[in-house]
């Protein structure tokens, strides 16, 4: 009790003291406010930006433009084979939609091959070659063009050399190993 006196009559004779105490909770409070505000719109953004990222993976976006033919965001159409009576038609259909490819994403194409079949490739498979010249900034279209689409293409190997330069506007060169599957005559 007598320290509630002693308390009382220091607060009476310094009347600033509690005045202080005062502002200085007000400010402490005002400052967790501002605080606990600005950490609210931070988790909010951070939300929304992840509700966009995965919105992104549940609904990709086509690189480039979409095939003839095609709307925009509808999946491919077309057979997931390669056609043709013959293998070497199907080969041939490949080599030009590699080359469609290339040319869709900017690049010169420099040499192409087919890998030869031999009686022992029973897996249906055809295979080609293709080195190409390219913009470092088109090749991610590219491959997402050989891959994305009708029939389903496979890169089995990707090798990339770097121009030594490092000049401006100079394009990389790239050799492409990509697959498809023909389904043979009686798919025809």
């Amino acid at each position: 009790m007598i320290a509630y006196r002693l308390m009382g009559r220091a607060f009476l004779r310094h009347a600033v003291v509690p005045v202080l105490c005062y502002c200085a909770l007000i400010v402490a409070f005002l400052t967790a406010a501002v605080f606990s505000v600005t950490d609210l719109v931070q988790r909010h953004q951070r939300v929304g930006e992840t509700a966009e990222i995965l919105s992104h993976f549940e609904h990709p976006k086509r690189l480039g433009s979409p095939a003839p033919g095609q709307v925009a965001g509808d999946d491919p159409q077309g057979s997931p084979f390669l056609q043709g009576p013959t293998v070497t038609v199907a080969s041939a259909a490949l080599l030009q939609r590699v080359t469609s490819a290339i040319t869709h994403a900017g690049g010169n194409l420099v040499s192409s091959g087919v890998e030869p079949q031999d009686s022992q490739s029973a897996d249906g498979f055809v295979r080609i070659t293709a080195t190409c010249e390219i913009e470092h900034e088109a090749l991610q279209q590219l491959l997402y063009d050989i891959e994305a689409g009708m029939p389903f293409l496979f890169v089995d190997q990707f090798a990339a050399e770097v121009p030594s330069s490092a000049k401006d506007g100079e394009r990389m060169r790239v050799m492409l190993k990509v697959s498809g599957l023909w389904a043979g005559a009686k798919a025809q």
